[in-house]
């Protein structure tokens, strides 16, 4: 697999990661077993840098991680990332002081089982909350104790980004960016590069969306956020789907698949298609068993679309994408 250099870091990781919110929780159910399966065959294949939360699966996420981590004693080529500030354990806006902020990150260390996290995110936090500046002090002080190696922020929207990206100690930020969510590429990558800000991709493929199979009548569980979050009903409507209407979304999703190069699957020309951006350091799709990690990585292996694609891709997204994306951004 190829690698990236994680910003100011100098840290340097996989660039086809993985998203671990799968197998803790809210896209159904998947045994122990399964999740274990899929953070070995992640790091078989190259795979360096695991995103996790303290809100995946109530703690699971990272539980499972812990677990890997002890049975494949691969914890110096790892690169762990969390985050904090969702917890319903005081909840907002008890979340946001200087006491519950050292807790949750102690619990972090505990249950993946590390003295040290490499990189600690406030998880969409209120906009309000976050730009007073408070958290990013307080995990300044968590840094100094060397408690964690880095912060940064995943944020929902550009404002929230840039101004992240001007504060000193913020070593990263995780964005939604895909095919069907391109304003980060005229607003936020040349600040980023400047100031030596890493960029972090969640959502990749839109929910699956940009995975090209689903259709009109394809459904989810009960416990998949696709199922109960897909107009914003329990929290942000962009992290569901990119922000559109389900319906708008696989209509737009098979309108784009005269564009899919010859040989390759719409997935992989969607992950290929963010890696083409040399302001990214790393993109992190999830997976709920390892043949979707298998799925993920081949598109590191791929050559790059080429300009006259990626000239098509934005103007598709101009012309028909961008009207109808939902939510912060």
């Amino acid at each position: 697999m190829n690698s990236r250099i994680f910003g100011k870091t100098g840290r340097v990781v996989g660039e086809v990661g993985l998203g671990t919110w799968q197998i803790g929780g809210n896209w159904g159910d998947v045994p122990d077993e399964t999740g274990l399966a899929v953070l070995r065959t992640a790091y078989e294949l190259g795979t360096t840098f695991f995103d996790t939360a303290d809100v995946y699966g109530s703690g699971r996420s990272e539980e499972l991680i812990g677990k890997f981590l002890k049975e494949s004693k691969a914890r110096d080529r790892l690169f762990i990332a969390t985050k904090l500030g969702r917890r319903g354990d005081p909840g907002w806006p008890k979340n946001f002081t200087r006491e519950v902020v050292r807790q949750h990150t102690e619990d972090s260390l505990r249950r993946l089982g590390v003295e040290a996290l490499d990189l600690t995110q406030c998880h969409c936090i209120p906009p309000d909350v976050l730009m007073r500046g408070e958290v990013f002090g307080w995990l300044e002080e968590l840094k100094r104790e060397g408690k964690i190696k880095a912060y940064g922020a995943s944020v929902e929207a550009m404002d929230e980004a840039l101004w992240c990206c001007a504060q000193p100690g913020c070593a990263s930020l995780q964005i939604i960016f895909n095919i069907f969510r391109q304003k980060p590429v005229h607003v936020l990558f040349d600040q980023a590069r400047v100031r030596g800000v890493a960029l972090i991709v969640r959502l990749p493929l839109a929910s699956g969306l940009l995975g090209g199979k689903m259709t009109q009548a394809t459904t989810f569980a009960a416990d998949d956020h696709r199922t109960f979050n897909r107009d914003g009903q329990a929290f942000n409507v962009g992290e569901t789907f990119a922000g559109l209407p389900f319906a708008k979304g696989v209509a737009l999703a098979d309108a784009l698949k005269p564009m899919v190069p010859a040989g390759q699957t719409m997935a992989e020309m969607a992950l290929r298609w963010c890696l083409d951006f040399e302001a990214i350091s790393v993109i992190i799709p999830g997976a709920k068993n390892p043949d979707q990690v298998l799925a993920n990585a081949r598109a590191g292996a791929l050559a790059p679309l080429g300009a006259t694609r990626h000239v098509q891709l934005a103007a598709f997204y101009e012309r028909q994408v961008a009207a109808h994306i939902r939510g912060p951004y």
